[in-house]
């Protein structure tokens, strides 16, 4: 449905804010992005990044506006995981069927090249540009040096806030009446690494792999890029017996990772020095409602939603919300009170969804993927999916590589895992795995 086309800002010039641009260009209407930092092309990445990983739900959303093909250039498809368990040789899980992958991309490429797009798309970004309040009835924003400084004034039609965890716009929506709003911190934190290609610029560990060294209350994970090398992210906790707090000197870092990660011993001087180089940066989950105001103000992606990063599925997320927006968009034409009550009502559940399954999957990934029962588990799993597979598909792919609501997962990955409970109580499960018995068993619990 065709749209009148109105003057709308965007706060926020991360991935969500420039895809949001260019579906709202191919709308029609003016978009003007503010964003408080420098272009991200004009600077140096801040080593606080963590890969990212396109799935299913991101792609679609580049779809629509025929954007895929130039994002997959700058992608390196992952089609298994790769496990370093110390005195076990690296073994690889397949991710899902044949063609099934999700893809490595550098987060601070992929703002670029969308922040490209975008301008190519008729888009106008304002870098430098701080945001310090908003009038929500009147769709208006005011910008400036600091909050005591003079501000300008720009009017628009509407205001969308896709300026993160720490969002501004949402800031102004929390002291309306009735707005409920959580944040909740792990105790968890991440410290960005790099392992830098061979001298020929290939990748030292398997290209196509997601790397995951799990050591119960902390891990290492490593994804590639282009350049042949990995970006690194250490997850590990703030304080304790192993921790952040107590790594405080070179030769304390050379120790941890000499213990704990004996195969990466040759690239041992280099995460010392991005170790004490890169920040420590916390994680947080972040809940609120209403995500909008009227037919003013909207918020999209982490400003509505923040969650842990533990299922690659952030921006993902993120950009599913803007695909079921515009879907939105083309049933309600200018009814944009219309359009934003939709959207609210549809994405809230499911992005309360997945910020509970990815916590649930940093538990998964940190400590139980080097434990026999849960991979005997995950096999039988995978097993009973592939020979039926209209009557089981596993959580993970279920999020990953479908665009299934988030909460279907949820719910349905519930109750697979009341089902699996009881096959893994199966006497000598271990040998009768794949078993006619335990086959049969799994399609009893299902009522088949």
């Amino acid at each position: 449905m065709k749209q009148t086309p109105k003057e709308i800002a965007i706060i926020g010039s991360g991935l969500v804010g420039s895809l949001l641009a260019i579906y709202l260009r191919r709308r029609g209407h003016d978009v003007t992005v503010f964003d408080r930092r420098p272009d991200i092309r004009t600077i140096e990445f801040s080593g606080r990044s963590i890969n990212l990983a396109m799935s299913n739900r991101g792609w679609k959303s580049l779809q629509g506006v025929g954007i895929e093909d130039v994002i997959k250039k700058i992608a390196i498809p992952l089609d298994k995981r790769a496990m370093h368990v110390i005195d076990t040789p690296v073994y690889f899980q397949k991710y899902g069927k044949d063609n099934e992958a999700i893809w490595s991309i550098s987060r601070g490429i992929l703002n670029r090249k969308m922040i490209d797009l975008a301008e190519e798309a008729g888009v106008d970004f304002k870098f430098n540009e701080k945001v310090w309040d908003v009038n929500l009835p009147e769709a208006k924003i005011y910008t400036g040096e600091s909050e005591k400084s003079e501000w300008a004034e720009y009017q628009f039609d509407l205001v969308f806030g896709c300026d993160g965890a720490f969002s501004r716009v949402r800031h102004k929506m929390q002291r309306r009446s009735r707005f409920d709003y959580s944040q909740d911190f792990i105790d968890v934190g991440y410290k960005e690494l790099t392992i830098p290609p061979n001298e020929d610029g290939t990748h030292k560990l398997d290209k196509n792999s997601f790397h995951i060294w799990p050591r119960g209350k902390f891990m290492l994970i490593a994804m590639p890029n282009l350049d042949g090398s990995f970006t690194c992210t250490l997850f590990m906790p703030f304080d304790g017996e192993v921790s952040f707090e107590k790594i405080t000197t070179k030769k304390e870092a050379k120790v941890f990772f000499k213990t704990y990660f004996p195969n990466v011993q040759k690239e041992i001087e280099n995460l010392i020095e991005d170790f004490f180089k890169n920040p420590t940066s916390a994680m947080v989950t972040m809940k609120c409602y209403p995500w909008t105001y009227w037919d003013k103000v909207a918020l999209v992606g982490d400003s509505a939603h923040a969650i842990v990063p533990f299922y690659g599925q952030g921006m993902n997320a993120g950009f599913e919300d803007i695909f079921k927006l515009n879907e939105l968009i083309s049933i309600h034409g200018d009814n944009w009170e219309a359009i934003f009550s939709a959207y609210q009502l549809e994405r809230k559940p499911n992005a309360d969804a997945i910020a509970e399954l990815s916590y649930r999957n940093f538990i998964e990934m940190s400590s139980k993927t080097a434990d026999p029962i849960f991979l005997l588990q995950k096999k039988i799993e995978k097993y009973f999916a592939e020979k039926h597979p209209d009557k089981w598909l596993p959580v993970y792919s279920r999020v990953t590589f479908s665009d299934k609501p988030y909460t279907e997962a949820l719910q349905i990955g519930d109750e697979q895992e009341k089902i699996m409970k009881e096959i893994m109580k199966i006497k000598d499960i271990e040998q009768v795995w794949n078993s006619k018995e335990v086959e049969k068993k799994i399609l009893n619990l299902l009522n088949y």
